[in-house]
């Protein structure tokens, strides 16, 4: 299991040019710092950490096919 590592996180948002929320910002960097590209994977990191699980629950995301419909609609 990964953790997110918060503190890089909080480095990565500094640097991004981007008016996007923070859990957008959140799933670019997990792209981004652990160059993850399957939402399974990604929605794995997320519901083991507090703070993401907290930001999946506020945009009603309780799978991996739900953060993939989040993604698609994010980017089409």
């Amino acid at each position: 299991m990964l953790n997110i590592n918060w503190d890089e996180y909080k480095e990565y948002k500094q640097h991004t040019h981007t008016e996007a929320d923070n859990f957008i910002i959140l799933l670019n960097f997990m792209k981004s710092y652990y160059k993850m590209v399957s939402p399974m994977d990604i929605y794995d990191t997320l519901i083991n950490d507090e703070l993401a699980k907290m930001m999946l629950d506020k945009r009603d995301i309780t799978d991996a096919e739900g953060l993939e419909s989040f993604l698609f609609k994010l980017n089409g």
